[in-house]
């Protein structure tokens, strides 16, 4: 069974990255938006360009935080192939201002 966020700008974002919607994704980010990938910060729109539209990701939750700010998920591209990551926002008044991923 997979898990929902129950932050609503995570549960956007998920939906976003799911359906390959990028206008929906970056609706759900600050303007100021930044994230970081396996501990590194990365330029957020060449990131997301790469790891998730042109390569068709797609999140499939395995576990939310109590918050529904921190996820597990197996995050599939077709760059990468499968693999278990964890992703954790922030969530500035209602959109997020920041999230880091990397494998879990």
């Amino acid at each position: 069974m997979t898990a929902h966020p129950s932050d609503p700008a995570v549960a956007a974002f998920v939906t976003a990255v799911n359906a390959g919607d990028r206008d929906a994704f970056f609706t759900t980010l600050t303007d100021d938006a930044s994230m970081s990938d396996d501990g590194t910060d990365r330029d957020l729109a060449a990131w997301a360009d790469r790891e998730i539209f042109s390569s068709n990701g797609r999140m499939d939750i395995e576990d939310v935080s109590a918050d529904g700010q921190t996820l597990t998920a197996m995050y599939t591209n077709s760059t990468w192939g499968s693999m278990r990551t964890r992703w954790t926002f922030t969530v500035t008044d209602g959109r997020i201002s920041r999230f880091e991923t990397g494998q879990a």
